[in-house]
């Protein structure tokens, strides 16, 4: 699809946008910055938690897969909860949840309280993101919806950054209580700015749905999974996320200190890399995708593909470590899993209507955590199967890269021809509404 068939144009009851959506929309934006810095906090804190603990790598891993597993488990029924509920109250019991959930991890005598805490982490952190695309949708135009959600998440990656460069030196100066304890005042402040949040601004209600329990639900999710767009952004999501993910949520550190023999200042610096990179890579692939549709599939394939060439170059360098240069290179290009991954929701975006765009959001996003979750698992258990083998048990993420690969090229024409066919029906309508 050339770049002209994009959707640019402003449809009937398209919101304005302008400073005040930036500024509502800002506060949905701080409470998700907040989440992340809670949910990547465990990524610096890898081997603390071992060492408090006293755990091995499996339970170690433990910790990220519950609460991914909770995190992925919440994304259909949060998708349900926002198109019902509205975005204040699902972002307001969101934050009260991992605000929580941190104060819990702080304070856990042990690994079952801690465990507890990250499950109620990771169910707070749930009901975020997909609230702040709806948000994004319900103040800014159509148009600008690519442009918005890479912001969101260059947001939420900042709130990586924060983890990456304050909580980590936190944990050595002031130790684990006073670290994640301390960390747990930004939700108090998230919670506080909610109050002054809206919905959606005046004249663009959305229209009243026939809510009908069970009967409904069922309706919602399988007229969303229908949509060929919906479960080829799933597949996107699934497919250029979780290297990154996994990177930068648990295994990041220990892979660059143990089996990269580096510093854990230098591992620190890396993954700052990573999560530079991602900031700059969002903000570009931002405006290619909203100025040519046509480039999404590429972008996606293409970063899936470089980060394998990447990733398989230092798990399978001959020496006993990877040179800085090539680990500098892989983190720079981990960088762009993130970005790659929201156009999974520009897929999804256009194939559903307003009032379904929750719940197709929720199934988008279970892919990348669903990706995240179980090569974080197979990780953990190939580690402690092979020694502390990070070549064999790093390998594990090919597996999922070529079966999300297969699931792209195979939906990606039927999503393609549908979306026209929908932005051909968007147009004629337009034409025909009175002035």
């Amino acid at each position: 699809m050339s770049s002209a068939a994009a959707p640019t144009l402003s449809l009937p009851g398209d919101p304005p946008g302008g400073r005040r959506a930036a500024r509502v929309w800002g506060i949905g934006v701080a409470v998700y910055f907040v989440a992340i810095i809670f949910r990547t906090s465990l990524g610096v804190a890898g081997l603390d938690a071992a060492d408090r603990f006293g755990v091995n790598a499996s339970a170690l891993s433990t910790f990220s897969i519950l609460q991914l597993l909770v995190y992925a488990g919440m994304q259909i029924p949060v998708g349900l909860m926002v198109d019902r509920l509205g975005t204040k109250k699902v972002l307001t019991i969101g934050a009260v949840l991992f605000t929580v959930g941190q104060l819990g991890f702080a304070l856990s005598p042990s690994y079952a309280t801690a465990l507890a805490s990250r499950a109620l982490l990771g169910c707070g952190d749930a009901m975020t993101f997909i609230s702040v695309l709806r948000l994004g949708a319900r103040w800014f135009p159509a148009r600008r919806g690519p442009l918005i959600g890479q912001i969101a998440a260059l947001f939420g990656m900042a709130g990586n950054l924060v983890s990456t460069l304050f909580i980590a030196r936190a944990l050595h100066g002031f130790g684990w209580t006073a670290t994640f304890a301390g960390s747990a005042v930004a939700g108090v402040v998230v919670l506080l700015l909610l109050l002054f949040l809206k919905d959606h601004p005046e004249g663009h209600e959305p229209p009243p749905v026939e809510h009908a329990g069970a009967a409904y639900v069922r309706k919602q999710i399988a007229a969303a999974w229908r949509e060929p767009g919906t479960r080829l952004g799933m597949w996107v999501h699934f497919t250029t996320q979780f290297p990154a993910m996994v990177f930068l949520l648990l295994w990041g550190m220990p892979f660059l200190v143990e089996a990269q023999g580096l510093s854990r200042s230098t591992a620190g610096e890396l993954l700052t890399l990573v999560v530079l990179s991602n900031m700059a890579v969002g903000l570009v692939y931002g405006q290619v995708i909203a100025r040519h549709h046509a480039a999404r599939a590429p972008l996606a394939l293409g970063t899936v593909a470089v980060t394998a060439v990447l990733w398989a170059s230092a798990i399978l360098y001959p020496g006993d470590h990877a040179p800085m240069w090539l680990l500098v290179t892989l983190c720079v290009v981990l960088g762009a899993c993130g970005p790659a991954s929201m156009i999974g929701f520009d897929f999804a975006r256009p194939a559903n209507p307003p009032e379904r765009q929750g719940t197709a959001s929720g199934i988008v996003n279970m892919g990348g955590f669903t990706a995240s979750m179980t090569t974080l698992f197979a990780v953990g258990v190939l580690l402690d199967a092979t020694g502390d083998n990070y070549s064999i048990a790093f390998a594990s993420v090919f597996v999922l890269e070529a079966l999300g690969v297969v699931q792209i090229l195979r939906l990606h024409a039927r999503a393609t021809l549908r979306e026209r066919n929908h932005h051909v029906i968007s147009r004629v309508e337009a034409v025909h509404v009175p002035a």
